[in-house]
């Protein structure tokens, strides 16, 4: 593709201007799709397509791509379940192996249902441990250098694990009662205890905190529920796999009629777990295909699907265990397959979340021109928000010309506003577009892309 000269009307540099912000604080590049990839039409609008910019969330577009390509819109995540030792007359003498194949939308209702079969094919008691095998991720903490540390307070920083349950967040809820408040935790924990601090008088405000020790953990819930509060989720509490699934994993056992004689417990790559002798999978369960998990990610701006995604890129996975550095070499491999070099194209996790996820305007909209060619165009294409419609564009352009005929993901951070998708235009004709702002001063853009947007559809 060639290299692009600023080609930006007079309507949209005075919108852009209208910011306040310097106009190298922002890179657009809007070229129609054409019909054939081979023959890239002039850009309709140009401007700073060869700088490089922080992503944000736009970066989840080119790991959606690179998984459709690479893992194919049909490929499921498994979960295992092995069993280490004897099964006689409903017995394990031994233990229950579940081994995580990095499924990041199992959640609760599936994996009791799962579990469920698990006793209706004969597996009633478990004389050994439950062992929750999350090997399939090889991560540690220099992985996460230059992403949000995990918090509590911060469920889109959730970090990927091969076995994760309910996207790692504990829901926490209560129910106003006449006597006192009820406080309900999901997915239910074994062994968490819940120190209910509510007044029952008030006006209806409520916090939950989780306090660890070096023993055990407790669910401290602080605030005012009175009898007319009614029923209302809190908070959500980001969690590790060792804290949130492996209490929960007791809980589903026994809900599913199951009798553990052993204890849950986790093993990780991370803490240099034993081997284990291998087994043949006992049942299996497997995920949503990747085409929905893509749609997912795209709407409504996934981190967790996203990261777990690109790790999953990696060469080899899941047979061997996925490390962030193996799939940044193999999307690195994929971006050099489309022409596109690491100062095209940056990547780090995936998901948007590092500063050094960058990339420049021309190089994305390179990518979507492939795309829209390619052989998984209809799968990407729906996973796109909808301006005015859905996704994390329904309460943006819900008046006016763009609204049901732009596809853009979206993109935010401290300092970066983005767009990048597919335009219709009233023309007929579709543009790819992508556009960037990175200033301290971004948020405050968000009108003035929403406009350029609505000019394409009537001019382009």
């Amino acid at each position: 593709m060639p290299r692009m000269h600023p080609v930006l009307p007079e309507a949209v540099r005075q919108r852009l201007e209208s910011t306040g912000l310097p106009l190298p604080a922002f890179g657009l590049l809007v070229q129609p799709v054409g019909a054939a990839l081979a023959h890239a039409a002039a850009p309709l609008l140009a401007l700073h397509a060869e700088l490089s910019f922080q992503m944000a969330s736009t970066a989840k577009l080119v790991t959606a791509l690179a998984a459709l390509d690479l893992l194919g819109p049909d490929h499921r995540w498994l979960t295992h379940a092995r069993l280490l030792g004897t099964l006689r007359e409903g017995r394990l003498l031994g233990d229950l192996i579940i081994v995580g194949g990095g499924d990041p939308s199992l959640r609760t209702a599936r994996l009791q249902a799962w579990l469920s079969e698990l006793h209706a094919q004969g597996l009633h008691e478990v004389w050994g441990d439950i062992v929750l095998d999350g090997r399939a991720f090889d991560l540690h903490e220099s992985d996460h250098a230059l992403t949000p540390p995990l918090s509590p307070d911060q469920p889109g920083y959730v970090r990927p694990e091969a076995l994760m349950l309910d996207a790692g967040v504990l829901r926490v809820a209560l129910q106003a009662g006449a006597a006192a408040a009820r406080v309900v935790v999901h997915p239910r924990q074994a062994g968490l205890q819940v120190i209910n601090r509510l007044a029952k008088t008030g006006p209806c405000h409520a916090t939950a905190e989780l306090e660890r020790s070096a023993i055990d953990a407790r669910l401290v819930v602080r605030g005012q529920w009175a009898a007319d509060c009614g029923e209302r989720e809190i908070t959500q509490l980001a969690l590790t796999h060792a804290e949130l699934t492996t209490r929960a994993a007791a809980e589903l056992w026994r809900a599913a009629g199951g009798r553990l004689k052993g204890r849950v417990r986790a093993v990780t790559a991370a803490a240099g777990a034993d081997e284990m002798p291998p087994t043949a999978p006992w049942a299996t369960l497997a995920s949503p295909p990747l085409s929905q998990l893509v749609a997912v990610m795209n709407k409504v701006s996934d981190n967790l699907v996203a990261r777990t995604l690109f790790l999953s890129l990696a060469e080899g996975f899941p047979q061997r265990a996925a490390t962030l550095a193996a799939a940044r070499a193999r999307a690195a491999a994929w971006l050099r397959m489309r022409g596109l070099g690491e100062a095209d194209v940056a990547l780090d996790n995936g998901a948007g979340l590092s500063h050094a996820e960058r990339c420049r305007p021309r190089a994305l909209a390179q990518l979507l021109l492939h795309a829209w060619h390619g052989a998984h165009a209809k799968a990407f294409f729906a996973s796109l928000p909808v301006a005015g419609l859905d996704g994390t564009l329904w309460r943006r352009m819900t008046e006016g010309p763009a609204r049901g005929r732009a596809h853009l993901k979206t993109g935010s951070g401290i300092e970066t506003r983005s767009l990048a998708g597919y335009v219709r235009c009233q023309s007929g004709r579709v543009q790819a577009f992508t556009a960037f702002v990175n200033h301290p001063q971004a948020a405050d853009t968000v009108p003035a892309l929403d406009a350029v947007v609505e000019w394409v559809v009537l001019n382009g």
